[in-house]
């Protein structure tokens, strides 16, 4: 990559900035272990629940709420965010950074759960958007919840697609990698989805349910 690309990417993640509360939320989601969004998937996340009228948000993997505070930035004031986290700990302090943001406590569901027990019980068809972040070995069951749950122009976007640079280097065979890769192809050829895989942060699969 030439240096002026790498400066245009920069550019471009850091086009938009976050605000006090985000970035006191991305502070304390690096101390307890849950890597953020950036910044330019952060504007990305909040572009697609802006484009899509999104009122009904899932998220798998709720983190210290950065990821949270931007979907609810670019949602309409009834939207309701519907957010998993397996961790009590980051759990509070979302509910915390909710609050110092000033959102409604009705506009906001932190679920401390496992995922993967939580989504079965969730209705088909019934969200107009699903933002993947959490455990990677659990993406590709974290997906197929997503588009069953997702009503006809609801969004899915996942994020860390391309996985540290790692994806597309075909000699890298890590098990979360090998994952990742794989779930990308399976998600570009499925005809329930009209995808594309956005080169901003970690790389952003965004894709609308037929």
């Amino acid at each position: 990559m030439t240096a002026s690309r790498v400066a245009s990417w920069s550019y471009a993640e850091e086009f938009i900035a976050e605000d006090d509360v985000r970035a006191r939320a991305r502070a304390t989601g690096q101390s307890l272990g849950a890597v953020p969004v950036g910044t330019g998937v952060g504007a990305a996340l909040r572009l697609l629940a802006a484009a899509r009228g999104a009122t009904t948000v899932v998220e798998i993997g709720t983190g210290a709420a950065v990821s949270g505070l931007w979907l609810l930035d670019g949602m309409p004031e009834d939207g309701v965010l519907t957010t998993i986290e397996v961790d009590n700990e980051r759990a509070s302090e979302a509910k915390r950074a909710f609050a110092e943001a000033g959102i409604p406590h009705t506009r906001t569901r932190v679920i401390t759960g496992a995922a993967l027990d939580v989504l079965p019980r969730m209705t088909d068809g019934a969200y107009d958007m699903v933002h993947i972040d959490a455990d990677k070995a659990s993406y590709p069951a974290y997906a197929e919840h997503a588009i069953r749950l997702l009503r006809p122009g609801g969004v899915l976007a996942l994020d860390n697609m391309l996985w540290h640079d790692r994806v597309a280097d075909p000699a890298v065979r890590d098990d979360d990698t090998t994952t990742l890769r794989e779930l990308g192809k399976t998600l570009r050829d499925d005809e329930r989805l009209v995808g594309a895989l956005l080169p901003v942060g970690d790389g952003l699969f965004a894709a609308v349910r037929r």
